[in-house]
């Protein structure tokens, strides 16, 4: 028993140390547009219905025979997890069907609960909620493993057809659970960031499945060369630390193309990255900076690691740098002590600045690893195929708070590399055919409401990209607040920031504006699946004990 458990401490401490303190595998690697996790964690709290059952806790697992292939039922079924409560149900409310997206669901079963849009919406219209995990995230794979030959079932038809075949023929672990499917309840699909616009592309793609729809930070949008991420960024952040940031890049941009060996080096040195080998890589970590934005939400505090970042930069002897910043010569020297002293050690662990940062050695585990639950592999395999979404500089000319060095060609060579075996020769991602399929910023339909946020640094790939003139109707409203990323999907955002319970009381309006005109079509058939039940402890642990859950959203970006 010790000999067992010591083995499984040791397998599982190696697998966590393949994990960088952010959750991802590298530290050149671009973020996931993944969605925030609740702050507070419910799970331990009894459930009740409101007629005073007592329910299975929230972060109850339960298992879904999804097909393989849904070109190709023959090839059969594999499990897929989900969670589930109707705390809030009564018979003839609407079935709310969230899957997170690009990660391992298990953290996100809290969006089950009133502390979201979703249980907002449930204890509206009594509502019966479901967490749905995506194909080849988490424990929900088709295959046992993310090699090429497996990646070839994850595409954004998979996905949702996914959420099709789930409505259609899942028995909910609820009364009357095998007798709720489109035709006798109006299904609500929710998502944010890519599982927002996996929302609008299901409804685009498979009408009349759900009645309605709620988007938040949805990128709808497949976009190639995303470098539009960091304008929100650079447009809302202090702006004394944008224009000493701006100077730096630049600076450094100027340097690392010129040819005086001795400043280079001494660029380098400064961020404690002398020894690494290419110039885009060193100039592509300091972008970690910026991605930090992206854990911002309406309730963040002075502390966090964005703010950390921008004081290092303009907080002198006691003094804050006016609007134009302290300049080229501070900053530089102020950022390189920050990074060696402070946010290298943050973001690489105990890894040296080549294995965390460095992107041109293919026989790097973060390329090879083909295990199961790894999220950040299963994206990029998405990013390479079909949206794209690279983070780079802003064109020349334009004003950019990240190195130029880091183009398109930067990022597809690592595709390149993670899937030889499906780009031997050039990458071509299938933006436009993405878009084509599914409509992008051209989407209109009805019952569909978009939830967007100012500061979102990922708003250029939504509906309310500075720009794009996407009309907001009754029937496709868009509702814009001053958030950050999907801070419309935490009720807590609400209660910190008006314009977002703004957003949020208008979603709940329409909500039930739209459910009052659904008619039932139920001919009495119900589905004759068997009734989901719970996966037991001991089963999760057996299966999964030795794959830790990655802490995807944690450790940079946010002070503990």
């Amino acid at each position: 028993m010790f000999l067992s458990l010591s083995l499984s401490t040791l397998m599982l401490a190696q697998l966590v140390g393949a994990v960088l303190p952010d959750g991802r595998m590298h530290g050149n690697m671009m973020p996931r547009p993944f969605l925030p996790k609740v702050p507070s964690d419910p799970s331990q709290h009894p459930v009740t219905s409101r007629n005073g059952t007592v329910l299975p806790p929230y972060n109850t697992t339960y298992e879904f025979d999804q097909l393989i292939d849904h070109n190709n039922p023959s090839l059969g079924t594999f499990k897929q997890r989900f969670w589930h409560t109707y705390e809030f149900y009564e018979p003839g409310g609407p079935i709310i069907l969230m899957t997170p997206g690009e990660a391992n669901a298990q953290g996100y079963f809290t969006y089950l609960t009133n502390s979201t849009i979703n249980g907002q919406i449930a204890q509206q219209q009594n509502a019966s909620v479901v967490i749905l995990e995506h194909r080849f995230f988490g424990f929900s794979n088709p295959r046992p493993d993310l090699t090429v030959e497996s990646l070839k079932l994850l595409t954004l038809q998979q996905a949702i057809d996914d959420l099709v075949y789930f409505a259609q023929n899942v028995n909910l672990p609820m009364p009357g659970g095998d007798n709720v499917g489109p035709d006798a309840a109006p299904w609500i699909l929710t998502g944010g960031s890519y599982s927002g616009a996996l929302t609008s592309w299901t409804m685009v793609n498979q009408t009349g499945v759900f009645w309605a729809g709620y988007a938040s930070s949805a990128v709808v949008e497949a976009i190639l060369d995303f470098w539009e991420y960091f304008e929100p960024v650079r447009l809302n952040m202090p702006q004394n630390c944008s224009a000493d940031v701006q100077a730096v890049i630049a600076h450094i941009d100027e340097v690392f193309t010129g040819t005086n060996q001795t400043a280079i080096q001494a660029i380098k040195n400064n961020f404690g990255l002398g020894d690494m080998t290419h110039l885009d890589d060193v100039a592509g970590a300091l972008r970690n900076n910026l991605f930090d934005w992206q854990s911002l939400q309406v309730y963040s505090g002075p502390g966090t690691q964005f703010y950390e970042f921008c004081d290092a930069l303009e907080v002198k002897n006691g003094q804050v740098a006016p609007e134009s910043g302290w300049g080229l010569d501070h900053a530089l020297d102020a950022w390189g002590t920050y990074w060696r002293e402070t946010y290298l050690k943050e973001l690489c662990g105990g890894l040296d600045p080549e294995d965390c940062l460095g992107t041109h050695d293919g026989t790097q585990s973060y390329y090879t690893d083909t295990e199961v639950d790894n999220a950040n592999r299963s994206w990029f395999w998405m990013v390479c195929n079909f949206v794209g979404y690279l983070q780079e500089g802003a064109p020349e000319g334009h004003p950019s708070i990240v190195t130029r060095l880091v183009q398109p060609p930067y990022d597809l060579r690592q595709c390149k590399m993670m899937f030889p075996a499906a780009f031997p020769d050039t990458v071509n991602v299938q933006v436009n055919q993405t878009n084509e399929l599914y409509k992008g910023w051209d989407v209109r339909l009805d019952r569909l409401f978009f939830a967007n946020g100012m500061r979102d640094p990922w708003k250029d790939a939504t509906v309310s990209a500075t720009g794009v003139e996407v009309p907001s109707t009754d029937s496709q409203p868009i509702a814009v607040g001053d958030g950050f990323h999907c801070s419309d999907l935490l009720t807590r955002s609400g209660t910190v920031d008006a314009t977002v319970r703004a957003v949020q009381t208008e979603a709940l309006g329409f909500m039930k504006k739209w459910l009052a005109s659904w008619k039932p079509q139920n001919k009495g058939k119900g589905t004759s699946a068997p009734r989901s039940v719970p996966v037991s402890t001991s089963q999760t642990l057996k299966e999964h004990a030795v794959k830790p859950i990655n802490a995807f959203n944690g450790g940079v970006g946010s002070k503990k």
